[in-house]
């Protein structure tokens, strides 16, 4: 918190409910804070339950109508959404960098991202196929797909463009309603995101925005009959949290929850591919993402070259407002981050990890953190069993597949996994003994509209995007005809 006064360059904060947006007016405010320099961007009021109620009444007067929207209608207005997403894509994705703090570079890939998101959705949209089954003459038994009805959908701050497009582009394209809660630290970007939608033609109702505290908006909407499906991306604690209110009404769940990725490094990979890959995937967003590559589990012959190689490619990260074109990594989105860095590495290096670059925030305004390379790491480290959410590599060694597959195994986390080896029966064999929802080879990049992004075990359950995405939206009905 900081006494300057809102910047003029930014936009003016709101919620959408029922058709209109609407401002401060006598409700409580969220300052939101670029976190590059401590700036205080604007006031984002907080929804009261009143709002809330509109919202509700407002979702479920739109279904109905919503759900009877031809396919093809549907699909129009998110691929014109999409088209005015990358249309005003410079201005959003500044906005993005702003508030949330990842490079411009990152922002404006992550315009994209969602567009391809909505343009997909919009195709998929018509293969919402049944089937019909095979009787005797006269008869007649169908299986149907319909949507689910509305959603309540919970984004979190650290893809602050394409959250949002993930939770509204499949309920919609199955003819579902959402009432959409984003995190507070990055309102504008969401802002965006519906905006889009609803100057490409989406009817009033049919996606509406509410901020406000989280405790109290998610067990209000959860509480309500309206809502049939709860979509949540976020902590496992929280996850657990809002799974028991949706247990309540038997509401249908999409969980995306917290991981801890583990990455296997055989002793035949390409070690200079490997190294850039991984140093610049662990930059990303300064490592404040679900699936960031954290656990090197390095094998035992090229343990020592790698870290080596490693700390000394992530120590040439350059630091800074992401803004800045000739910056790598931004700073970290909010203070919670770089106090949580801090406990995790000085817990290591009291059970004896060592540090081999990095480990320390940077002085001055903003929350930056020096990319951050820890080797030696025990178990019994804090950080190799609670995720850091932070640029921060944590390695140990491995002697073959079976140590590795293990230690990868381990925790009770399976959203993402790596492995890098140039070995095909390698390859094929971590592929398959990983427990992940999403495994990478040779590579750290596991996004795509049409493939589906999801965990297991205590990562959650369900899976965002693809054919998956769509089909988490829908409910089927089976009728038999005489």
């Amino acid at each position: 918190m900081t006494d300057h006064q809102p910047t003029s360059d930014y936009p003016a904060l709101k919620l959408h409910v029922d058709g209109a947006w609407i401002g401060v007016g006598d409700r409580r405010v969220h300052q939101v804070i670029d976190p590059a320099t401590g700036q205080v961007l604007g006031d984002l009021p907080l929804a009261d339950m009143a709002d809330l109620d509109r919202a509700l009444d407002a979702a479920a007067r739109a279904y109905p109508r919503w759900r009877a929207v031809p396919a093809l209608e549907r699909g129009a207005i998110l691929r014109k959404a999409a088209q005015l997403l990358r249309d005003r894509a410079e201005s959003i994705a500044r906005n993005a960098t702003r508030e949330e703090g990842k490079t411009l570079a990152e922002t404006r890939i992550e315009v994209m991202a969602a567009a391809g998101l909505f343009d997909f959705y919009a195709e998929e949209a018509r293969r919402i196929y049944g089937r019909v089954l095979v009787r005797p003459a006269g008869q007649r038994s169908l299986v149907v797909h319909e949507p689910v009805g509305p959603v309540a959908a919970f984004a979190p701050w650290n893809f602050p463009i394409h959250n949002p497009a993930r939770k509204l582009g499949a309920p919609i394209a199955a003819g579902c309603p959402v009432i959409l809660k984003p995190a507070e630290e990055a309102p504008a970007s969401a802002m965006a995101v519906v905006q889009a939608l609803i100057d490409a033609g989406l009817p009033d109702g049919v996606c509406q925005l509410v901020f406000g505290v989280p405790d109290e908006v998610s067990r209000h909407l959860l509480a309500s009959p309206v809502i049939r499906k709860l979509s949540f991306t976020g902590s496992t604690s929280v996850g657990k949290h809002l799974m028991k209110l949706a247990a309540d009404t038997m509401k249908r769940t999409t969980l995306e929850l917290g991981g801890h990725a583990p990455v296997i490094i055989f002793d035949d990979c390409d070690l200079d591919r490997t190294v850039e890959a991984l140093a610049v995937g662990k930059a990303r967003n300064a490592g404040q993402v679900c699936v960031s590559p954290t656990r090197f589990y390095v094998q035992e012959g090229i343990y020592e070259r790698f870290v080596a190689a490693l700390a000394e490619r992530m120590g040439q990260i350059r630091v800074g407002n992401g803004l800045d074109p000739a910056v790598g990594m931004g700073p970290m989105a909010n203070p919670r981050r770089p106090a949580a860095m801090a406990q995790l590495i000085g817990d290591a290096l009291g059970k004896g990890a060592r540090l081999r670059t990095g480990g320390e925030a940077i002085p001055g305004a903003g929350y930056f953190w020096q990319p951050t390379l820890l080797s030696d790491v025990p178990n019994e480290a804090r950080i190799m069993n609670e995720e850091p959410f932070g640029p921060v590599v944590v390695a140990a060694p491995f002697r073959d597949l079976d140590d590795a597959v293990e230690q990868a195994n381990r925790l009770p986390f399976g959203l993402a996994a790596f492995a890098f080896t140039e070995n095909a029966r390698r390859a094929n064999l971590i592929g398959d003994a990983i427990e992940a929802g999403m495994v990478g080879i040779n590579t750290v990049l596991l996004a795509a509209p049409d493939a589906p992004f999801g965990g297991i075990k205590e990562s959650g359950h369900g899976a965002e995007d693809g054919p998956e995405g769509l089909a988490a939206c829908l409910v089927t009905k089976t009728i038999h005809q005489v």
